[in-house]
């Protein structure tokens, strides 16, 4: 039976290493099914705008979660569609995580899911989270 315990400074410092690589990295919002790991290649999921990370992209994690500074918004969103999920990237392209969109309550939280080509996309919240067990 595996019952892992991590401390607050473990799980701490597992969520800064992750955030840390996405300093200066991209956050993709898609439309469409999450594919079951990030790992997986995008399909025909819509990609509806991109913002990115500053640099640092997060700010020190507390309890094993790490709020993410201010993005660079989207001024031009590329598609019109429901945000669903989100795929964040490096600075170089290569995936991070993925995680789910909503107004409240999500990993990343926007003022509305509803995005329309060429309009602007602020993210609202977005953290990044390990847990002790």
């Amino acid at each position: 039976m595996l019952n892992p315990h991590r401390s607050t400074a473990a799980v701490n410092a597992e969520a800064d290493a992750a955030a840390a690589l996405l300093n200066g990295g991209a956050l993709r919002l898609y439309g469409g099914l999450q594919p079951l790991t990030a790992d997986a290649a995008i399909d025909t999921q819509p990609l509806l705008a991109e913002l990115r990370f500053s640099d640092p992209a997060f700010s020190p994690a507390v309890q094993g979660t790490a709020l993410a500074n201010p993005l660079t918004d989207d001024v031009s969103a590329a598609a019109t569609g429901v945000a669903k999920w989100f795929r964040a990237l490096r600075r170089n392209g290569t995936v991070v995580c993925d995680g789910s969109v909503g107004v409240s309550g999500s990993d990343l939280n926007l003022s509305s899911r509803d995005i329309v080509r060429g309009d602007l996309v602020q993210v609202t919240a977005l953290t990044l989270s390990v847990s002790s067990r």
